[in-house]
């Protein structure tokens, strides 16, 4: 492969796009040696022979600079698709609801769900990371006075254009690392894929740590190694510990390859005291302790002896069927795309140097991200959907990778008069599998939406409920995972409360409110003894009777037990 090549200081727009047209065998020619900055020429001069049978020398190949659309056509693609999933994806996961929207709305209005990762004894989670998402949501509560609803979709479609804005940057690196043609098939699945459409307006600290991913990748492949480091720093503090394993391959890059462990070392310790300082401090405010959530949370997830498998565990091909619902095929490229990489380099290897190879990094190196993720989630028992969101956007380079390599090699391969550049006759079969995957992807998100938005639709007619500012319970059974947060609810008049089901875990409970003779005590910093870390099964969590309920959700179903009646059938109650 090569070493990495250093990129000049001084490098110009104009120039990174003569980049990107050598890389793919466009225009400009260099010398006889076959050489251009310490790599091979990837289309040399060659004898082919014309439609007649005679043989001529190509003396350039005729081929014009790859289009690529602008980071500003990018944006605006990218954050189309990214409202639409603000508006039209559903929350999947009920961590999501009562781990992030429940204490963020309990911030914003003073009334929320508390889970046991919150309380004082065990304090899992960071309010720093709640903040940063609620303050926006704050800020437009105050100035416009909505409904809470208004606001947490106003907070998803930050969350979209957030995304958007990091995509592009990733997109920019990708550019600037793979060429033309990898970026913007990158940029297609990006734009289409339905684990995107899934994760990127989520909230949850999976997709921050993918917003995050983005941003240092990218850094990566734009050689920022300060970026890259403090993206990487932040997403492990604040977001979620584990996705350090995504920065050690920028760490090995930077430290051994690039002999920069002063830089590494430097940018470490103020990434660390940028980033730990206010979230120490915060933290431990709002649980009234000294507290270092992110350790606490790396030490219930490794060295306790129950940790998360307690809330289920599955089989080995859970993420290979995962990953083929949302990204179809491109998945399975994904997963071979060193193989696929280093078969079409040993296939190609005198017509083309080092096909699909990185500007500046290995395949082994820009990859080893993706599968030293694979490689320590996939082997876990406790696996959850969200577990990959940080590199989704990792598989799409990856597909995209594959799917280049593909066409240089039937171009290579099966087109006899190479005179002009490989694109010119393969980029039907990128259009191709575009094409193929974004039906699919759009199947996916259809489906979706048509068997889940009804969970959605009922919330929000709940939230249309007259609101006569005396106290209103609403129950939920064994629905309650489906709940889509108190954002939903009317007003702060409004409650829910839980109906005894055939679930046996551990319910949250609302935060308390501190007694009149504890001035100062935050409710984030009481600590409650009917909490526990076992996941084992709280009575104090569920209301007496359904009798107590003013309204109740439910679903009817053939699911009928002594605890999970038909209410629909009660003559006491009236469907609306």
């Amino acid at each position: 492969m090569g070493g990495p090549r250093q990129r000049g200081p001084g490098r110009s727009l104009k120039d990174l796009k003569r980049e990107i047209n050598a890389r793919n065998g466009g225009g400009e020619g260099v010398s006889g040696s076959g050489k251009q900055g310490g790599r091979h020429d990837r289309h040399t001069p060659a004898e082919v022979v014309d439609g007649n049978g005679v043989p001529y020398t190509t003396g350039q190949v005729q081929s014009a600079e790859p289009w690529t659309p602008s980071p500003y056509t990018a944006f605006k693609v990218l954050l189309s698709a990214r409202l639409g999933a603000a508006v039209w994806s559903g929350i999947s996961d009920c961590d999501e609801t009562f781990n992030y929207w429940e204490p963020a709305h309990h911030l914003l209005y003073g009334q929320g769900l508390q889970t046991w990762e919150y309380d004082p004894r065990f304090a899992l989670r960071s309010y720093l990371y709640l903040l940063v998402h609620a303050i926006p949501g704050w800020v437009y509560a105050k100035l416009v006075q909505p409904n809470p609803m208004l606001v947490f979709y106003f907070l998803r479609c930050l969350f979209g254009f957030v995304c958007a804005l990091c995509e592009v940057y990733f997109y920019r690196g990708v550019l600037c690392e793979f060429g033309a043609n990898v970026g913007r098939l990158c940029l297609a699945l990006l734009v289409f894929s339905a684990g995107m459409f899934i994760s990127s307006t989520a909230f949850l600290p999976s997709t921050t740590s993918m917003y995050l991913t983005l941003l240092s990748i990218g850094a990566w492949f734009h050689q920022q190694y300060k970026l890259a480091i403090f993206f990487t720093a932040l997403s492990t503090f604040l977001s979620w510990p584990f996705a350090a394993l995504i920065g050690l391959p920028i760490a090995v890059d930077i430290v051994l390859l690039k002999k920069q462990v002063r830089l590494f070392t430097t940018w470490c310790l103020i990434s660390a005291g940028t980033i730990l300082g206010p979230q120490v401090m915060c933290d431990s405010y709002y649980y009234g302790r000294p507290v270092f959530a992110s350790l606490n949370i790396v030490w219930y997830n490794v060295f306790t002896s129950h940790g998360p498998d307690l809330y289920g565990t599955e089989p080995p091909e859970f993420y290979l069927i995962n990953g083929i619902l949302n990204f179809n095929f491109v998945f399975i490229l994904a997963l071979f795309v060193l193989p696929i990489q280093t078969g079409a380099r040993y296939l190609l290897k005198s017509e083309l140097a080092s096909p699909g190879t990185g500007f500046f990094l290995s395949d082994t190196l820009s990859q080893s991200p993706m599968y030293l993720w694979l490689l320590v989630f996939w082997t876990t028992p406790h696996k959850e959907e969200r577990f990959l969101y940080p590199i989704y956007p990792l598989i799409c380079l990856a597909g995209a990778m594959v799917i280049d390599s593909c066409q240089k090699l039937f171009y290579f391969l099966f087109v006899k008069v190479k005179s002009r550049h490989f694109l010119h006759h393969t980029t039907w079969l990128g259009v191709l599998a575009i094409s193929v995957s974004a039906l699919l992807s759009l199947s996916r998100m259809t489906a979706l939406y048509q068997g889940y938005h009804g969970v959605t639709d009922i919330w929000m007619r709940v939230n249309q409920l007259p609101d006569f500012s005396a106290p209103t319970t609403v129950c939920v059974g064994k629905e309650w995972y489906r709940y889509q947060s108190s954002f939903f609810l009317p007003s702060t008049s409004f409650k829910i409360a839980f109906l005894k089901s055939d679930f046996r875990g551990q319910l949250p409970k609302y935060y308390s409110k501190p007694h009149q003779n504890t001035p100062g005590l935050l409710s984030t910093q009481i600590s409650h003894s009917d909490f526990n870390d076992l996941n084992m099964e709280e009575t104090s969590r569920y209301i007496n009777h359904a009798g107590k309920c003013h309204f109740l959700v439910d679903l009817e179903d053939t699911a009928v037990s002594d605890l999970q009646p038909n209410y629909a059938s009660h003559a006491n109650w009236t469907v609306e």
